[in-house]
C-alpha cells in the first residue's frame, strides 16, 4: 500500500508527540521541518521510524512553499503567525492541510485560502479547538431545540506547586494569545464578542476545586455552526483557583497583554515557569435543551491523563493535542471526512473519532 506523504512544520513540544503517533503507524512518509537545529538533532536522536529531517526558515514564503511541494499533508505545528504563509503554501501545492491555531484571525485567513480549493483545509484541530467541539456538537445533536451549549477544558499539572498552579506544556504564544484575545460566544440567541479572563465560575468535579473564564478561540467554528439554532453557546478555560487574578495582574494592570509587550510577558513565562509531563486535561461539556417535550440537561465530562506511547513519555496536552490532528489527518485520507474545501471540527462524528487508531486514547 502507498505511504501518504506527510510535511510536518514545527517539531516543538506538540510536533514531537505527533511525529511518535504518525511514524510508527508505517503508513506515512514524513518529512519534518524546523528552523531550530537543536530540534533536528532531536529528532534524529530519538529515531523514530520513517521519518526525514530538514531545517528550513518557516517564515520565508518561497522556501515553505518549496519544503511543500509533492506532499499529500501538510501539518502545521508553527505558532499562529505561520499560519498564512504555510497555509498559502498547501493550497498552491494542492497539499491536504491541517493546524492546531487557537487564533480568531488566522484562521479567518484559511478559511479564505479554503474556498474553491482543490484540497482540504482543516484548521483548529487537537483539543480545544478541536475535540471539544465535536463533543459538544454531537451531544448538541441529541435534542431536539438547545437553550445553553457550555464547554470547558483545561490542561493542568497534577501537582500544582507555585503562585500560578500552572506549568507551561504547550506553546506559550498560543497560551498568551488566549488569555489576551477577544473571546466569541452566542448570548441571547446572537453573536457576541467577550471580553477574556471575565465571566469567572467555579465549580468541583471529583472533589477537586476548579475556576473556568473566558478565553480566545476555543469554540473553534462552532458559533457559525450552531448559529440560529442555540440561545447560549461559550467556552471557557479551567485551571485551579487563584491562577485567573494573577494573570489578570499580569496583562491588564502591568499592561503585559499589550501586543507589543506580549514578549515580555512571554520571557517571563518561560523563564520562570517550569514545563512538566506530569498534567492532566479536563473536558467538559454541558448542554441543555428540549427532548420529546422536556427541559434535560446532558454532561459529557473525562480526564486524560499523562501516558507512556511507543516508549515514549507525553504530557496529557500533548497526548490530548497530537492525537486530535492525527485522527483527523487519518478521517480526510480515509475518505470519512471530505477532501476539498474548508472541514469544521464539528463535522467529524464523535463515534469515528473515538473508533479512531488516534481517537481512541480520548476513550481510554
Amino acid at each position: 500500500m502507498k505511504k501518504t506523504k506527510l510535511i510536518l512544520l514545527g517539531a516543538g513540544k506538540i510536533g514531537d508527540a505527533i511525529l511518535n503517533l504518525l511514524s510508527h503507524t508505517g503508513d506515512y512518509e514524513l518529512t519534518v521541518a524546523d528552523r531550530d537545529p537543536k530540534r533536528m538533532e532531536y529528532v534524529v536522536k530519538a529515531k523514530f521510524p520513517n521519518v526525514k529531517t530538514v531545517q528550513a526558515d518557516l517564515s520565508d514564503a518561497s522556501a515553505v512553499a518549496d519544503l511543500i511541494s509533492g506532499h499529500d499533508v501538510t501539518l502545521s505545528a508553527c505558532p499562529y503567525f505561520l499560519t498564512p504563509v504555510i497555509a498559502a503554501a498547501a493550497k498552491k501545492a494542492k497539499s491536504h492541510y491541517f493546524d492546531l491555531t487557537e487564533d480568531v484571525e488566522s484562521t479567518r485567513i484559511v478559511k479564505q485560502l479554503a474556498d474553491g480549493a482543490d484540497n482540504a483545509f482543516v484548521p483548529q484541530c487537537g483539543l480545544a479547538p478541536g475535540f471539544i467541539s465535536i463533543v459538544a456538537n454531537d451531544v448538541a445533536s441529541r435534542f431536539e431545540t438547545l437553550r445553553d451549549v457550555n464547554m470547558r477544558v483545561g490542561a493542568l499539572p497534577t501537582y500544582p506547586s507555585n503562585a500560578l498552579k500552572y506549568n507551561l506544556t504547550w506553546s506559550t504564544d498560543g497560551l498568551i494569545n488566549e488569555y489576551c484575545n477577544p473571546c466569541e460566544a452566542i448570548v441571547d440567541g446572537g453573536l457576541r464578542e467577550t471580553s477574556p479572563l471575565e465571566e469567572m465560575e467555579h465549580f468541583s468535579l471529583d472533589g477537586i476545586d476548579y475556576e473556568a473564564f473566558n478565553t480566545s478561540g476555543g469554540l473553534g467554528t462552532l458559533c457559525e455552526s450552531l448559529a440560529g439554532k442555540v440561545q447560549n453557546l461559550n467556552y471557557k478555560t479551567v485551571r485551579y483557583p487563584g491562577h485567573r487574578d494573577i494573570i489578570k495582574m499580569l496583562v491588564r494592570d502591568l499592561q503585559l497583554g499589550q501586543l507589543e509587550r506580549r514578549h515580555i510577558l512571554k520571557e517571563v513565562m518561560e523563564a520562570s515557569i517550569p514545563i512538566t509531563k506530569q498534567d492532566v486535561v479536563l473536558v467538559f461539556v454541558s448542554v441543555v435543551g428540549t427532548r420529546e417535550g422536556r427541559l434535560e440537561q446532558e454532561t459529557y465530562a473525562k480526564k486524560i491523563y499523562s501516558q507512556e506511547v511507543n516508549g515514549q513519555l507525553l504530557s496529557a496536552i500533548q497526548l490530548t493535542t497530537a492525537s486530535g490532528i492525527c485522527a483527523m489527518v487519518d478521517l480526510v485520507v480515509q475518505g470519512k471526512l471530505p477532501n476539498r474545501g474548508l472541514v469544521r471540527q464539528e463535522q467529524t462524528k464523535l463515534a469515528d473519532f473515538l473508533g479512531n487508531r488516534f481517537g481512541r486514547y480520548y476513550a481510554a
